[in-house]
């Protein structure tokens, strides 16, 4: 049984004011003057911790605030009043919403997993991977708790081919050589940051926090060739153009973007160096012609088929696109049809916004997933979206310090990890390479909706 994997966190302060989802309004007015001010009795010492920060023009107050609402209700004027901070309600977008962006900021300077303290308050379901609920079953059984427990629950997962079969020889030996394959200790690999204002510092920190993690990084072709000391954690993005064949020597893995030429380029890069794993990038879509690709791609030796979905989790190009559930789903369910499913690694890619994320996804089929948005928020990123228009970043992310966002971002796995764990142990599952299909551990929205409401609603139809 290999070492326990376990992520070291520790505490990494944030460089800007947190942006809080509710603001304090003071009014002045009317104030009685009592001999023991309301402010002066805040358990948490935030009126005299309040300070102007010149990086925001504003109060500090909202960040510090823990909304317990001693001051408002305790006021006997009634002069202090919370309010929604329009701010906040500013960030992000439908997937990375305000909370997810909160939550991400708040793991990646704690390194903890993120509790509300009150239960949940959202929506019964949602779109996406918000229509899908895990079997948590064997949460009653105290040494299934995944962080402290007495089981041992293993993360790690494998990339690459596997045969299909074993054929031996006359003398018992193995006729057949084992493919190359590549283990990692968690089903998380960093993907191309979508965006963003990116520094040689900002891909130092990725880089870093990767090796670290010792988990891979996808990164552009270019990238790869500034950050020569991580060969062993990168995988570089092919550009179209013919590759140095020393160059492409001492990395595990390289990554090329589907087209006409795509099993030539696998096999000339597999001629180079017959332990090199070659990954194909191909767009997220449920067509019939883009499954179909994807299998014959699996047919042909590729290592790891990498679906890629949108930032936001849907079909990359359609107006109304399938989410990566959906589309993951279709290709596993293709593969495991055509029986080559367990030759071949599956990767999905885009909207993966929640550590739950991550278990969903291979609920679905894939055997591990790619992250890319979730590390610039860690690095106070607000998913606005500026620096794509040539805008100035709101919090200079390109004049981060390399360590402090190497560290942000191990927090942020590392709380993920742990929300694994918790995850599989109330599952039952003790090995994550188990997740990947096990679609009796899960239940879909719009099943439950077919199931209940079908024939109350199918009318006199067969």
């Amino acid at each position: 049984m290999p070492k326990k994997y376990h992520i070291h966190v520790q505490p990494t302060q944030n460089r800007y004011p947190v942006i809080g989802r509710s603001g304090i309004v003071d009014w002045g007015e009317g104030c009685l003057k009592c001999a023991t001010c309301v402010k002066q009795r805040c358990v948490y010492g935030v009126y005299k911790s309040r300070s102007f920060s010149a990086d925001i023009l504003s109060d500090t107050i909202d960040e510090l605030c823990k909304s317990c609402f001693r001051c408002v209700q305790d006021c006997p004027k009634r002069l202090i009043h919370k309010t929604i901070n329009p701010e906040w309600e500013a960030l992000g977008d439908d997937v990375y919403t305000p909370q997810i962006i909160t939550a991400t900021w708040e793991q990646a300077h704690t390194g903890k997993i993120p509790v509300s303290g009150a239960g949940y308050g959202g929506s019964f379901s949602g779109p996406g991977f918000d229509s899908m609920w895990t079997d948590m079953s064997e949460i009653v059984r105290p040494t299934r708790d995944g962080i402290h427990g007495r089981e041992y629950i293993s993360t790690v997962i494998d990339i690459g081919q596997r045969s299909g079969f074993l054929k031996f020889g006359p003398d018992g030996n193995l006729l057949k050589e084992s493919l190359p394959f590549i283990r990692i200790p968690i089903p998380i690999v960093f993907d191309i940051l979508p965006f963003g204002d990116l520094s040689s510092d900002v891909w130092k920190a990725v880089v870093g926090a990767a090796a670290t993690l010792q988990t891979l990084i996808i990164v552009p072709q270019a990238e790869a060739t500034a950050l020569n000391d991580f060969r062993e954690n990168l995988v570089p993005l092919l550009a179209e153009d013919v590759i140095d064949p020393t160059w492409i020597k001492g990395f595990r893995m390289v990554e090329i973007r589907d087209g006409h030429d795509a099993v030539e380029r696998k096999t000339a890069l597999k001629a180079i160096d017959p332990g090199l794993l070659v990954s194909i990038r191909i767009p997220a879509i449920a067509s019939e012609e883009n499954v179909n690709r994807a299998v014959e791609h699996a047919r042909a030796g590729f290592d790891l088929i990498h679906f890629v979905a949108n930032e936001r989790g849907y079909e990359p190009g359609q107006q109304d696109g399938l989410h990566l559930k959906d589309v993951t789903k279709s290709l596993h369910t293709a593969l495991l049809r055509e029986g080559i499913r367990d030759e071949v690694t599956l990767m999905a890619s885009g909207g993966i916004a929640m550590a739950e994320h991550v278990i969903k996804a291979m609920l679905c089929g894939a055997n591990l997933v790619g992250v890319d948005v979730p590390l610039l928020i860690a690095l106070e990123c607000r998913v606005c979206r500026n620096c794509r228009e040539g805008g100035e970043c709101p919090v200079s992310i390109s004049r981060i310090n390399p360590n402090w966002g190497k560290q942000r971002m191990i927090n942020l796995i590392g709380a993920w990890h742990n929300q694994l764990l918790e995850m599989m142990g109330a599952m039952g599952i003790r090995e994550a390479r188990r997740l990947r299909g096990e679609q009796g551990r899960v239940m879909f929205m719009e099943n439950l909706e077919k199931e209940t409401f079908g024939r109350l609603f199918a009318g006199n139809s067969k």
